[in-house]
């Protein structure tokens, strides 16, 4: 699961304020803000999918946790 701290590091990678993703998920800008300030995320597992999936169709990658380093995200390469 995406955590708080990717769903900002993923808007500012695309620049993208908290209103435009809360209209290109479809879900309240109130949402949006509570679940960037929770050191936990909790919420509908629906609403965490449109979240993830708009910041994904923006051009990001979510990178998950391993062994050595923690979760991330990145730009998608972009194809020619």
């Amino acid at each position: 699961m995406i955590s708080a701290s990717q769903i900002r590091a993923a808007r500012a990678l695309v620049g993208m304020s908290q209103r435009d993703l809360a209209a290109l998920a479809s879900v309240g800008l109130a949402t949006v803000k509570r679940i960037e300030v929770s050191p936990d995320i909790r919420g509908a597992a629906e609403t965490l999918w449109k979240i993830q999936t708009a910041l994904e169709d923006a051009g990001v990658e979510f990178i998950p946790a391993d062994d050595e380093k923690g979760p991330g995200v990145r730009l998608k390469k972009r194809r020619r």
